[in-house]
């Protein structure tokens, strides 16, 4: 049956009778097709690799727009699409946004068997891979209604963190499909040297590159097959009370993804300069990103009809000061991640991937360094190791308390980004960078670690923080302005390479990370945080402190 009536978790008789067997289902459906979101929405990282090994006629910022792009538009999208669930059926939403990753998927595939294909092509391509960035925020606020509180840490870290594995999956598949005519199609030549994980791969061999967007279709298929047949749109009062027909809840959900990437289209036209497609203002990132934000939930609000009613009772959560404190937290971790994996195969083959020596009193960065790693064989390490520690730092989150780990992953992410930020400096003005590449890499590692474990803690804080028809929508919400990372961290990446100072990135990273210190232990930590208590609306009590530092409903 597709439709719950009946839904409460929280009643172990049911929960163990019932509840848990189609949870455990829906689940298992909805980590694979998060994992397809994922790849889909952060393959341009490795995509743009190829193509400059291929010798496709852009410039390096000009490829880094691609990634910015695929960012912003993916993070803007996770905003309407944190509100789906209540409206229109977690069944439904899966279904669907699975199904929309093919588009991108298909376009991606017949654009690149051309180097000739302009740019504004592919610039249009990674704005609809965004489709798989706002794929997360429904799926994780699905999910939330499917376990009780106390498995909600365990749950939404798989969810969550196996489908970042869409990441890592991407990193590795990508480059190994590249190496054989899988889909048929013409070959490119390498002019440069590439890799995959078993190796590295000379210049003048063969590369199939549009693979890399055919080879999603294998899964994608049936995924939508698996969602529309295996999972269920809950109709109880706290999720989903007044369900529209399919047809009717896939108007909806396209309708309302259309706002987001309109407003996001506009954004990035102001940000970009005239030789990438842009308007040539300039108009900073920063003000880019609120304006878009800005605008979006603005014009959702504007619909007509039952989206617009929703919406109102959903925006409840912006009168909640802990939405906004969790969303600055989460963007430390979940943004620090996707906005690394985003940029990570990149930055080392900028970085170590060239020489950076002295001609004429001037430092040059464009002479190939024979001796450096292999962008393709070393950057899917680091999302591996953050998807795959997410679910560890929920099952602990669970047992010690969300905001003490959050506060001791801050720590690391301080210390571990400025170590890398050394080893950028120091790499990106040696004529050999490659000699600082072991320690640049593993202090990364630990970098990327520390987000996935931070990662999960943020999901137990949400859960214990918010009433259960709050932290859905809070759950999408934080996301969605998390997300933001897939954009702003390439940007701001690719603008100090620009300069030649890659290290001020990571630098002002770690400023951020250690801002977020003080806040979660003002707000989750100290001793006398009475003011924090969160009043629920439902009960007419307040959210109480806890020893471990969170807030429960007695």
């Amino acid at each position: 049956m597709a439709d719950l009536q009946k839904w409460d978790v929280e009643d172990t008789r049911f929960w163990e009778s019932e509840g848990k067997k189609i949870a455990t289902r829906n689940l298992w459906i909805s980590i694979p097709s998060l994992l397809c979101g994922f790849a889909v929405w952060l393959y341009w990282g490795i995509i743009t690799v190829q193509m400059l090994n291929l010798g496709f006629p852009f410039a390096q910022s000009e490829l880094f727009t691609l990634t910015a792009i695929a960012g912003l538009t993916g993070a803007t999208l996770r905003i309407p699409s944190s509100f789906f669930i209540r409206l229109c059926g977690g069944r439904n939403t899966i279904f669907f946004t699975t199904a929309l990753l093919m588009i991108p998927a298909v376009g991606t595939g017949i654009a690149l068997q051309d180097k000739n294909t302009p740019l504004w092509v592919f610039q249009a391509l990674a704005l609809l891979s965004g489709f798989g960035g706002g794929n997360f925020a429904s799926s994780m606020s699905n999910i939330s209604f499917f376990f009780p509180k106390k498995q909600q840490g365990l749950a939404l870290g798989l969810n969550a963190g196996l489908g970042n594995f869409g990441v890592t999956t991407m990193q590795i598949l990508i480059p190994l499909v590249m190496t054989f005519g899988l889909f048929g199609g013409d070959s490119m030549i390498l002019e440069n040297t590439s890799g995959t994980l078993i190796g590295k791969i000379p210049a003048g061999s063969e590369t199939w590159i549009h693979n890399a967007g055919y080879i999603w279709l294998v899964l994608l298929i049936p995924l939508a097959f698996a969602g529309w047949f295996g999972m269920n749109n809950i109709r109880s009062q706290e999720v989903s009370p007044d369900l529209p027909n399919t047809v009717v809840s896939f108007g909806m959900i396209a309708g309302m993804l259309l706002i987001g990437f309109v407003t996001a289209a506009v954004g990035l036209w102001l940000l970009l300069p005239e030789s990438a497609n842009g308007s040539g203002f300039g108009v900073p990132k920063e003000i880019v990103m609120v304006l878009v934000i800005g605008s979006t939930v603005f014009w959702l609000k504007m619909l007509p009809g039952a989206i617009g009613t929703s919406l109102t009772r959903q925006y409840k959560i912006f009168n909640n000061p802990h939405t906004w404190v969790m969303s600055v937290i989460y963007t430390m971790t979940f943004g620090s991640f996707i906005g690394f994996a985003a940029s990570f195969p990149l930055a080392i083959k900028v970085i170590f991937g060239y020489q950076h020596i002295m001609v004429d009193g001037v430092m040059t960065h464009d002479t190939i360094n024979v001796n450096g790693p292999s962008a393709l064989m070393y950057a899917w390490m680091g999302p591996f190791i953050g998807a795959l520690i997410r679910p560890v730092g929920g099952w602990i989150a669970d047992k010690l308390g969300g905001a003490m780990v959050t506060q001791i992953c801050s720590v690391v992410m301080v210390a571990s980004a400025l170590g890398v930020a050394y080893y950028m400096k120091a790499a990106y003005n040696s004529a050999t960078p490659e000699e600082f590449f072991l320690p640049f890499f593993l202090l990364f590692l630990v970098l990327f670690a520390a987000t996935g474990i931070g990662n999960g803690s943020t999901f137990r804080t949400i859960a214990m923080v918010f009433p259960k028809e709050q932290a859905g929508p809070v759950l999408g919400w934080t996301s969605a302005v998390a997300a933001y990372g897939a954009f702003y961290i390439p940007k701001v990446i690719g603008e100090q390479i620009t300069a030649t100072t890659p290290e001020v990135a990571l630098i002002g990273f770690a400023a951020f990370y250690a801002v977020c210190i003080g806040i979660n232990w003002w707000f989750y930590l100290r001793k006398n945080r009475a003011e924090t208590l969160v009043h629920c609306p439902h009960c007419g009590e307040d959210f109480a402190p806890h020893k471990d530092g969170e807030f429960y409903n007695p």
